[in-house]
């Protein structure tokens, strides 16, 4: 009969006496086989000669069988030793290549595969084009990306790293900022033209407002810091849409005004396809974060990921309210 043929109640008796009782003796049984004797068996392993005899010792009386031949001058395998040896070999290799490989994730060549998390917009913009690069730096590491808005799910998705954007307010994962997230109403040119720059966040109200939808359907607020307090805005929108990217092409064909992020924005800035309006308005305390769900024991492709990522993130030139605020005066 087989441990797994067993009463499920019988085989979990069996599985812990068998652990407490003779682990420690099939320990020090391989290892005076592969080195050939007692002595060199215990300096293997970093204990005394005494404790290699009596474990294996005790393992001899809990199996009932000798294992080893023992003279002054040499240590050899019986015949019941050698078959328990073949039985326990493939084991032990098993467990020391798994060790191994434990090993190697920590410091060795970073490899494996690699589950991220990103909110769509940023995924696309930011997050992707930097892949290519961090493939070539690291062949033997496999990325899966995932793009989603709703929040991130780390055990059931299994996500190894998720980007977040916003404020971070969930204890349970480690999360490092990347760059502060800047948050501008923007509008084209044609449409400042027509309808005038808002000098006020009251005056955005009197005009035409591009909305975001979020995941649970209800309209994304519009988020201020006036002379040091929080404003908030609900914008009656004349359009909403449930795509960052779908919001940003309306306000580039002016349709009219948007709060959208810097990352999205900061090209179209440069460009002058885009005008930033009450930028000394902008809320400070947001950020984009990278986060993952402990630093203990973290994998060697998580470590050479993040620090990958928030190098060439920082990198890249994101910030958009401080190069722009002269095009808030119209």
């Amino acid at each position: 009969m087989t441990l797994h043929q067993l009463h499920p109640d019988h085989r979990v008796d069996a599985l812990a006496s068998s652990f407490a009782t003779t682990y420690a003796g099939v320990v020090a049984f391989i290892a005076v086989v592969h080195e050939g004797s007692f002595a060199k068996a215990a300096e293997r392993l970093g204990i005394g000669r005494s404790a290699i005899s009596r474990s294996v010792q005790k393992l001899e009386h809990q199996l009932d069988t000798r294992l080893f031949l023992r003279t002054t001058r040499s240590t050899s395998l019986t015949g019941e030793g050698e078959l328990f040896y073949e039985n326990c070999r493939p084991g032990v290799e098993r467990i020391v290549r798994s060790i191994e490989e434990m090993r190697e994730l920590r410091s060795g060549t970073p490899r494996g595969l690699l589950r991220l998390s990103a909110t769509a917009g940023f995924g696309r913009k930011v997050v992707a084009p930097l892949l290519r690069g961090f493939r070539e730096a690291y062949p033997e590491i496999r990325i899966d990306l995932v793009l989603e808005d709703s929040p991130t799910d780390f055990i059931a998705d299994r996500i190894d790293v998720a980007f977040r954007n916003g404020r971070m307010d969930d204890s349970q994962v480690v999360a490092k900022q990347l760059i502060p997230m800047q948050m501008l109403v923007c509008a084209s040119p044609e449409y400042i033209q027509k309808h005038g720059m808002p000098q006020s966040v009251n005056e955005l109200a009197q005009h035409r407002c591009i909305n975001l939808l979020l995941a649970s359907g209800r309209v994304c607020e519009w988020e201020f810091k006036v002379g040091g307090i929080e404003q908030k805005f609900l914008p009656q929108g004349s359009s909403s849409y449930n795509d960052a990217d779908l919001v940003l092409q309306a306000v580039l064909d002016g349709e009219g005004l948007a709060q959208l992020a810097g990352y999205q924005i900061c090209d179209h800035l440069r460009s002058g396809r885009l005008v930033a309006c009450l930028p000394s308005c902008a809320p400070n305390d947001r950020g984009h974060y990278v986060c993952y769900l402990s630093r203990h024991h973290l994998p060697r492709r998580i470590r050479v990921f993040v620090d990958y990522m928030t190098q060439h993130i920082r990198a890249l030139d994101l910030h958009c309210i401080t190069n722009f605020t002269r095009m808030a005066q119209g």
